[in-house]
């Protein structure tokens, strides 16, 4: 299993060729485009995902800020997936998610959250097909994407043009 940057999972890939590097490369700049105009509304939807992924050096941090002894947090709390990876065992909704949307942990909430839905493996990998199939449409590729959240209209609205840029400016520079 090929891993991006350290932590976005490229399922069925052994390695990343470089060619494929400057294309996750766009694809992660576009991703973090996002990120950085378009901030969590808070909306509480993102906290009801299956599959909240935890890095092992944010356990220890986790269980601190929710209150939980790191064992009884370990043992009742994180799941090891078959390829070692931890998620969260108690989501949809995540267990720190209050009443009110807000999360509990918020400071101290897994990296997978902070980067949610913008730079998340799923979202990542489609604008990378999009940028790399000129046959692909985007729009298709994230149609898992609920139009209802605040955080998914704004990537609709804008998601071809800035792949229409970004596949522009690899046919003007083929080797950027």
């Amino acid at each position: 299993m090929a891993v991006y940057r350290g932590k976005y999972v490229l399922r069925g890939l052994k390695e990343i060729s470089p060619e494929m590097e400057k294309d996750l490369d766009s694809a992660f700049d576009i991703c973090m485009s996002y990120k950085d105009k378009f901030p969590c509304e808070m909306c509480g939807r993102c906290c009801h995902q299956p599959n909240i992924a935890v890095l092992p050096e944010e356990v220890d941090r986790i269980s601190s800020a929710a209150g939980i002894p790191l064992h009884d947090f370990i043992a009742g709390y994180i799941a090891r997936t078959s390829d070692g990876r931890l998620l969260l065992s108690r989501t949809d909704p995540c267990a720190f998610l209050n009443e009110d949307n807000r999360c509990r942990i918020w400071k101290d909430r897994p990296e997978v959250c902070r980067d949610f839905p913008y730079a998340v493996s799923m979202f990542m990998s489609r604008v990378y097909i999009a940028l790399t199939d000129d046959k692909a449409d985007i729009l298709e590729l994230i149609v898992y994407m609920d139009d209802s959240w605040p955080c998914t209209k704004v990537i609709r609205s804008s998601i071809s043009e800035k792949i229409k840029e970004a596949r522009s400016a690899k046919a003007a520079d083929p080797q950027t």
